[in-house]
């Protein structure tokens, strides 16, 4: 049950920022199909939240250290940039104008998800 909370969190997290950000769009409308390619994006980023950012941490472990933790803000966006990559290959549709707007994004993914994970109890 805790699997489908944080990929409804994730889900909710990026329609957040697609809402909030004119950088970040999602290419599908939301009355054919664009909720379910909203999950599948969400179960994505939990995915790749869970496998490749701890690879990302360790590798960039001295840049956290001297930037005091401020780089895994970077982390967090290279991560979004790539479900954003892998969402656009596989066609369900969320594109970002640039690096920028994908640091934007993972900044407000991740302050909305960790809202939604204290609420729901999931943290």
């Amino acid at each position: 049950m805790g699997a489908l909370v944080k990929v409804l969190v994730n889900a909710a997290a990026l329609w957040v920022a697609v809402w909030l950000l004119e950088g970040l769009t999602l290419t599908e409308d939301f009355g054919e199909g664009g909720w379910l390619h909203l999950l599948i994006i969400g179960l994505l980023l939990g995915v790749a939240n869970a496998i490749v950012r701890p690879i990302l941490t360790v590798l960039s472990l001295p840049l956290v250290i001297v930037t005091l933790g401020l780089f895994l803000l970077v982390v967090n966006a290279a991560i979004l940039a790539l479900v954003i990559a892998i969402s656009g290959a596989l066609g369900l549709g969320i594109e970002s104008d640039g690096f920028g707007w994908t640091f934007l994004g993972a900044l407000v993914v991740s302050l909305v998800a960790w809202g939604l994970e204290t609420l729901t109890g999931t943290r």
